[in-house]
């Protein structure tokens, strides 16, 4: 009897061993993806990389645009980030060659994109353009019976004192699209004059932290007039907000994002193919989905209630870095 059992204990203890090898073999390479997306678009570029690699543990994480630039700024290439799903093009130039060259690799063509969206470095490539765009809250600017504004001027007039929101282009990409706009049409020292007095007629503490701030004041009654992303107010329209999109002679200001491979991971096949499927497949989506505005020379998309045929503003020196800090040290808010 004892031998029976010692026999199927040892039977026992070899399929086990059998059992653990399987599944260290069977084991998924993780591929790292980082992006500072909103929430609802990374879960579908996640569900769509899900589907189309289940041989993969594909993981796409968000993170704030400051805290990605430092982490790449700091981590370099040893960073455990293998993609850059979507990061502001400054940012993606400051970091250098801490992002690939990625003439060569499969599925990229930069002919495909909007020369001005291309960087000379072709170490990204277009993801997404965002413009912004003055959000009127129509009832609450009724109320106390103002006028829609029609120029920038408008809106440091002392009869739109406390009811206007805008974000502060240190800490939000669309402040500083508004801000470089304004100086490439007016000049730096113009444009700081002007700011200065659009501070006076800004809702509650000022310039807002977050990107997200002005179109939340418009939400809560707090402003009537909001320096937003075209994309938000939108979204606000179509769930039922009595809102207008507004777009000054000077055009919309915009910022592009973009996508890119740590230097060195560039040459994993693995990567190659996750990457080549960010811009077949996941980028188009987005468009489709969320973010319309054109970015390549030969496809459109159109979103309901999205302003077509924007017109943009004079963004020159988007992505110089040197530029950016210039002007934010000149920022006193």
């Amino acid at each position: 009897m004892k031998k029976v059992l010692s026999l199927i204990l040892a039977i026992a203890a070899i399929f086990s061993a059998l059992s653990l090898l399987a599944s260290c073999s069977q084991k998924k390479k993780t591929i790292m993806i980082y992006a500072t997306s909103e929430d609802f678009r990374i879960e579908n570029a996640q569900k769509m990389l899900n589907e189309k690699f289940p041989e993969y543990k594909i993981v796409v994480q968000y993170k704030s645009t400051g805290e990605l630039a430092a982490k790449l700024a700091n981590e370099g290439t040893k960073t455990d980030c293998d993609i850059v799903m979507e990061l502001e093009n400054t940012f993606m130039k400051s970091v250098g060659d801490t992002v690939a060259k990625l003439d060569g690799l499969p599925g990229v063509d930069f002919d495909q994109y909007l020369p001005e969206l291309v960087p000379e470095s072709h170490r990204y490539v277009p993801f997404v353009r965002t413009s912004g765009a003055v959000v009127i809250n129509k009832k609450l600017l009724a109320e106390k019976g103002l006028a829609i504004p029609t120029s920038y001027d408008d809106l440091i007039k002392p009869e739109y004192k406390g009811i206007i929101s805008m974000s502060n282009p240190k800490s939000s990409g669309t402040g500083y699209s508004f801000y470089l706009s304004m100086v490439n049409t007016r000049g730096q020292e113009k444009a700081i004059e002007y700011f200065d007095g659009l501070a006076k007629n800004l809702s509650g503490a000022g310039y807002t932290a977050s990107g997200s701030g002005p179109i939340k004041a418009l939400k809560l009654g707090e402003a009537a007039i909001g320096l937003c992303m075209t994309w938000q107010g939108v979204d606000e329209i179509t769930a039922g907000a009595d809102y207008d999109i507004v777009y000054f002679d000077e055009g919309a200001p915009y910022n592009v994002y973009s996508s890119a491979i740590i230097s060195g991971k560039e040459t994993d096949k693995d990567i190659q193919k996750v990457f080549e499927y960010i811009l077949s497949d996941v980028t188009p989506k987005d468009k489709e989905l969320y973010a319309p505005e054109q970015i390549y020379k030969s496809k459109t998309y159109t979103k309901k209630n999205f302003p077509e045929n924007i017109k943009y503003a004079d963004m020159t020196g988007l992505d110089d870095v040197k530029l950016k800090e210039k002007l934010l040290d000149a920022w006193k808010y």
